[in-house]
Parts: structure tokens; sequence; C-alpha cells
């Protein structure tokens, strides 16, 4: 995949920041933190809810301004380094582009949320019997996403198939 193409891919990455950014401020500006609201009876609730730490609220607790600037830092080093890995990079199809993109969308998202309010806006919260699974938001969808879909591309990507036939030729 050449330069021209892989650029292509950052409609990808705008696209969630700005629906990751227009969710927020739509939640920021018309509910209350701590607001709840069912969607389907308990499984899918809307929630205003700000996180100060990173996934799964860890360091949420640390009420030290460098752990801001240490988070602010280590996701604007993320963000350079998906940027590079998007940009650069000559192997992988379009599934590795899509998700770095959406890695590269859902970091941008979350850490403008942190350098602008000091913490995450979250909104989703989907509960499976007793287990409750930690508020999340557009940027989070995202990074899962994207995660998902690299994590799948190397399992069983272009390359594993080729060495796969390679391997079934040999015999």
């Amino acid at each position: 995949m050449n330069l021209s193409t892989r650029l292509r891919w950052l409609w990808l990455t705008l696209a969630v920041v700005l629906l990751d950014r227009a969710t927020k401020a739509w939640f920021e500006s018309q509910t209350p933190e701590g607001w709840r609201h069912e969607v389907i009876h308990h499984f899918i609730y809307l929630v205003h809810a700000s996180n100060p730490g990173i996934a799964f609220s860890f360091f949420a607790d640390s009420a030290s301004h460098w752990t801001r600037i240490i988070l602010i830092a280590g996701s604007v080093l993320v963000i350079c380094v998906l940027a590079w890995f998007l940009v650069a990079s000559a192997s992988g199809g379009a599934m590795t582009a899509a998700g770095l993109a959406l890695l590269l969308g859902g970091a941008t998202g979350n850490v403008t949320d942190r350098i602008l309010h000091g913490a995450v806006t979250d909104f989703f919260e989907v509960w499976l019997g007793a287990y409750h699974y930690p508020a999340f938001n557009v940027a989070d969808s995202a990074i899962t996403i994207g995660a998902v879909l690299l994590i799948v591309d190397v399992l069983f990507g272009p390359k594993h198939a080729a060495s796969e036939v390679s391997k079934r030729s040999a015999r």
C-alpha cells in the first residue's frame, strides 16, 4: 500500500475524532455529571461520567498534577507512533490501515478531552447480568475496534494465509 493510499485512511481518523467530540460535547452540555438513563432494561445505559484516569479508570484516584501531564504526554507519544505507522509502513493492507486509523482517531479524541477538561467524558454503560462494564465513549469504541482489526489481520491476514498455502504445497 503506497503513501497516498494510506493517507486516504485519515478520513476515518477525522470522522472518529469529530463524532467523538460531538457526542461528548452534547452530553456535557445537555446532562449533568452523574446523569443516567436506561436504554435497554438491565443492559444498556446512557450515563454522564468523567474519567480522569486511563482505561478502566486506572489512575483515576490520583490527585497528582503530574499524573495528568504523564497521561497526556504518553497519549501524544502513542498518537505520533500510530500516525507514523499509518503513513510510513509499507506492510499491511486495508484492515491494518483501518485499524491504525481507528486507533489514531480514538487516541486523539480522548487526549483532546484530557487536555480540555482534565478527564475523559464517558457516556455508554453496559451491564451483562451482575457484570458491569466500565463506562466508555465513541473514542474507546474506535480503539477497541481498531485493536481487533489489527489482531485479526495479524492472525488471519494475507501473510498468514500465504504461509499456510506454502506449508501445504511443501508436503
